[in-house]
């Protein structure tokens, strides 16, 4: 493993230092911590940046360059954003930060823009259509598709704007979104598609969601929305004290400005006409990482690389995951957005083989409902539990029904075949290749066939699973031995 790197994302309403491992597709958060600074909190009314924000920001700063330095990081990216960049005593300040040993750049809208586009790519990588990210002194929108990011702005709708922007007439908020918007050319850029929400605002909205509508697995990211949510929200959001989003696990330090953000999101729907909102845990700072990697990495899997790091670090022998995949490939019809999820689930097959026995079926559920996984939505992680559950001798039952519940009726009987595939093709091998490669599982007209080159490998527990196997599949068992 090489040493961490770290990016420190100098906002407009927070300062937060993100150190991550050096693994490369995903990399790992290692640390996280952010400062509510509030430098653009006095941006609409002076144009500058308040001392009592700067103060509070350059401590933060300060505690984080020392904190990367006992760390042994290996290189830092320190970016400013909005606030920063339309201060007229923003140079000021980024020189005090110089001191401070940190070498801080200054993005622009439109990088600013196509850094979190890039950033929704890394994690969603068959993102298509409009995201927003909504920061204290800006909101950025980027039209993404096929993996790549293309129109791009930057408006001045930053959510430490929005009570100045809201002032006056009931709608004006939501004029003066619709004209920013089709200035910038995203009249109709996202009707039909998905917007995805970036930004601490949206997140904490999510957990509201969630929370109001008894989610069963309240994960944020790919979190799904109904784009008539936030106008239903209005009415929650005006009586919600710290009380209430405390009891309701709503981060508190987005209370202030969630009615605002809301408020925004109500209108952007109301102009753009998404399909449905869908919430991104990845922006700006993961975006600079993805556009740092090479092309062949950029076009790996991030479920699938996750998963292999994972397995290889908890399994008993050298990783096989994906000989494992090959194996039981044949007797599957998987269209490929649940291939990729059987390839996971082979990938964390023996991830449990440390835990007691009668707990191996529960560890494997914990990590595929509560792994930090990406590029996968809360039915694939029910389906990956299922599958994880079934291997690891749980049975066809998962225990949550509610999470269960969120797949379709054909999904949980699919992976719990996957399940018992894996689990005998782990209980053939031993865990390792070589029975495996060694053997040929497949389907022959009402059969189900495993062909072994050692016949040695065959025993009880083997043709059990078998038989079970192929029962689950309506099929006969069929053991053909050299």
């Amino acid at each position: 493993m090489t040493a961490p790197v770290a990016i420190i994302d100098i906002g407009s309403n927070s300062v937060r230092l993100v150190v991550y491992s050096g693994a490369t597709r995903i990399p790992s958060v290692i640390f996280n911590e952010k400062v509510m600074a509030g430098l653009g909190t006095d941006m609409a009314r002076t144009g500058a940046l308040g001392e009592g924000a700067q103060d509070r920001a350059l401590a933060a700063l300060r505690r984080y360059a020392l904190l990367t330095r006992q760390m042994g990081v290996a290189s830092i990216r320190t970016v400013a954003t909005a606030a920063v960049r339309e201060a007229s005593n923003g140079a000021a300040f980024l020189a005090e930060v110089r001191e401070l040993g940190l070498d801080p750049e200054t993005l622009t809208g439109r990088l600013e823009a196509k850094l979190a586009g890039k950033g929704v790519i890394s994690a969603i990588p068959d993102a298509n259509g409009i995201v927003g990210d909504l920061g204290g002194g800006s909101l950025e929108l980027a039209d993404v598709a096929g993996g790549s990011v293309r129109r791009c702005t930057s408006l001045p709708l930053g959510v430490l704007r929005l009570d100045a922007l809201a002032a006056g007439e009931g709608d004006g908020l939501a004029r003066r979104a619709r004209k920013a918007l089709s200035g910038a050319g995203f009249g109709d850029a996202a009707k039909g598609r998905p917007f995805y929400l970036v930004g601490g605002s949206w997140r904490a909205l999510a957990q509201l969601d969630m929370a109001l509508s008894d989610h069963p697995l309240p994960i944020v990211h790919q979190h799904a929305m109904a784009v008539d949510r936030p106008a239903a929200l209005v009415a929650t959001l005006t009586r919600l004290d710290r009380q209430g989003a405390r009891e309701l696990g709503v981060s508190t330090t987005r209370l202030d400005t969630l009615p605002e953000a809301n408020l925004l999101l109500a209108a952007l729907v109301d102009v753009l006409r998404p399909a449905r909102l869908i919430v991104s845990s990845f922006g700006i700072r993961e975006g600079l990482l993805y556009a740092a990697l090479d092309p062949q990495t950029r076009a790996r899997d991030p479920l699938v690389e996750a998963a292999r790091e994972a397995g290889a670090g908890l399994g008993r022998f050298p990783q096989h995951g994906a000989l494992l995949d090959a194996w039981i490939a044949p007797l599957f019809d998987d269209v490929p957005s649940c291939a990729r999820l059987r390839l996971a689930a082979c990938l964390l097959s023996d991830i449990a083989w440390a835990a007691h026995p009668d707990f191996r079926a529960e560890r494997g559920v914990d990590m595929a409902l509560h792994g930090n996984w990406v590029a996968i939505d809360a039915p694939g992680r029910a389906m990956l539990a299922q599958a994880l559950f079934t291997a690891f001798g749980g049975g066809k039952t998962l225990p949550y029904p509610d999470i269960a519940a969120l797949c379709a009726p054909d999904e949980i009987p699919r992976a719990t075949r996957w399940g018992l595939a894996i689990r005998l093709g782990q209980r053939l091998s031993g865990g390792v290749a070589a029975g495996l490669e060694r053997s040929r599982l497949e389907r022959r007209g009402d059969a189900l066939r495993l062909k072994l080159r050692d016949g040695a490998l065959a025993g009880e527990a083997v043709e059990r699973r078998l038989r079970t196997l192929a029962t689950e599949l309506g099929l006969k068992p069929e053991l053909v031995l050299p």
